[in-house]
């Protein structure tokens, strides 16, 4: 995939019926855009990219019951248990191996939470308009199924703070700012907190990006550095269901 003028994009709907968080970067990893929208907005967005590669944090498809097949089981390191993990995802029961945790995918749509039911529309609006699983040669439009708390913690080396919190957030931030992403430097924070601002209830937290947007931008990150150097990041799951795409040529044991 020649990357030269390709958009990176990465897509958060883990809002469910809210609002889409999605955020775009260059070949330099400068910020081109970072908005919410509703579904339409996003792939007015997407569909108006003569090349891009699209990170999507949510489900490829449903489970396509794989777990279930003694083929399929005795192939996995370790084999799990007789009669265990049967309604996982392949990529979801690697993931739970090297203890990241990770939302199982029912085999029944109507059982998936909202916001794998607007995953699996995204990936199949994004099939209308000519984008193929990655890797693909000759495809200038290309998409990926990323876990985001999977990306932090391979890059981090540890499991990350929890998202919604402060110290999650900045610990986020700060690690997207050292892969040379152009975000702010969260540490700068501190610089602002003075003793005065806290009596007087004030945090100043402008520059530190929300949860949902920074699974966005780890999201587009991971879709640069699949494109670009391939060889930096691996691919679990079994293709047939959904591969997950990871920041990381290799995984520790445990996490």
């Amino acid at each position: 995939m020649l990357f030269h003028n390709t958009t990176f994009i990465g897509i958060d709907p883990t809002a469910g019926e809210r609002p889409i968080t999605y955020v775009a970067l260059d070949s330099d990893l400068q910020l081109l855009a970072i908005s919410k929208g509703d579904m339409h907005a996003v792939l007015a967005f997407v569909g108006g990219q003569r090349s891009a590669c699209v990170a999507i944090n949510a489900p490829r498809r449903p489970n396509q019951k794989l777990m279930r097949r003694e083929d399929i089981r005795q192939k996995l390191s370790p084999p799990p248990a007789p009669g265990r993990w049967e309604n996982f995802r392949v990529a979801e029961y690697l993931l739970y191996q090297h203890n990241i945790r990770i939302p199982h995918t029912s085999a029944e749509i109507e059982k998936c939470p909202a916001w794998m039911k607007v995953g699996f529309e995204l990936y199949r609006r994004l099939e209308k308009f000519g984008y193929q699983t990655f890797p693909q040669k000759e495809n200038p439009q290309q998409f990926l199924e990323v876990y985001p708390y999977a990306s932090y913690a391979a890059l981090l080396g540890i499991l990350p703070f929890k998202k919604k919190t402060l110290e999650g957030r900045l610990q986020r931030q700060v690690l997207l700012h050292t892969k040379a992403i152009e975000v702010p430097n969260a540490m700068r924070i501190f610089e602002e907190i003075t003793r005065h601002k806290i009596l007087q209830g004030i945090l100043p937290l402008d520059s530190l990006y929300s949860a949902e947007e920074l699974d966005a931008l780890v999201a587009a990150y991971t879709a640069w550095l699949a494109a670009t150097t391939p060889k930096q990041i691996m691919q679990i799951g079994n293709p047939q269901e959904g591969q997950i795409v990871l920041p990381t040529p290799t995984l520790k044991p445990k996490y």
